[in-house]
């Protein structure tokens, strides 16, 4: 008898540790990251989104997504990207 509790009970602590852990895993782990980027410049008209890196990525960066070249990565330093991060975050808000 005792050894049927203590496998239930080690069943049941298994399923809600198996079932938790995904959820713990997408807190801590990075949407993407960018490890070389585009330096040049983009138009406005062409872009489609541009959202941040996560911020355990080792370097920030934007990533753009284009009809025409798909996702690229940017430097968060460059003017025309960061305006183009803010105008996109001023349309969402209205």
């Amino acid at each position: 008898m005792k050894t049927l509790i203590c496998t239930v009970g080690l069943l049941l602590l298994l399923t809600v540790y198996c079932t938790a852990m995904p959820n713990a895993f997408n807190e801590i782990a990075p949407g993407s990251c960018c490890f070389e980027f585009y330096t040049g410049r983009m138009p406005q008209k062409q872009i489609i989104s541009i959202v941040k890196t996560h911020s355990s990525c080792q370097e920030q960066g934007f990533v753009v997504t284009t009809a025409k070249r798909g996702e690229i990565c940017v430097s968060q330093n460059l003017n025309w990207a960061q305006r183009a991060f803010n105008q996109q975050q001023v349309i969402r808000d209205e």
